[in-house]
């Protein structure tokens, strides 16, 4: 249930501020988790591989954080929310080009027991 309703939300390049067309994913992801109020989740922030370490490791901090902030205003307690950031270290996709980095831009949403 909790993976085919909660959806991955995906952000451009070098930014961390959510998309204006992934703000109705981030709505509908506060929606399902109101309506299951038992629900907590793990907010994994990831970036494609491009920068250092470093950097990356802190854009995907502020991903996270910036899908938590939109969850909480949404009326979701942030005691349910957890953060975390792979920076580059864990792609959903390894080839070099546009469609690739696109997919590894995203915060990735984890059901926790």
């Amino acid at each position: 249930m909790f993976g085919h309703n909660v959806k991955d939300v995906f952000f451009n390049y070098d930014k961390s501020d959510i998309r204006d067309d992934e703000v109705s994913t981030a709505q509908a992801d506060a929606q399902f988790l109101a309506a299951h109020p038992d629900i907590k989740i793990l907010i994994e922030g990831h970036c494609d591989d491009r920068g250092s370490e470093e950097y990356n490791l802190a854009l995907g901090v502020s991903r996270a954080n910036a899908l938590q902030d939109a969850l909480s205003k949404d009326g979701i307690n942030t005691g349910r929310i957890k953060t975390i950031s792979y920076g580059k270290e864990k792609p959903f996709c390894d080839s070099e080009n546009d469609q690739c980095w696109q997919q590894n831009r995203r915060d990735h949403l984890v059901y926790q027991r």
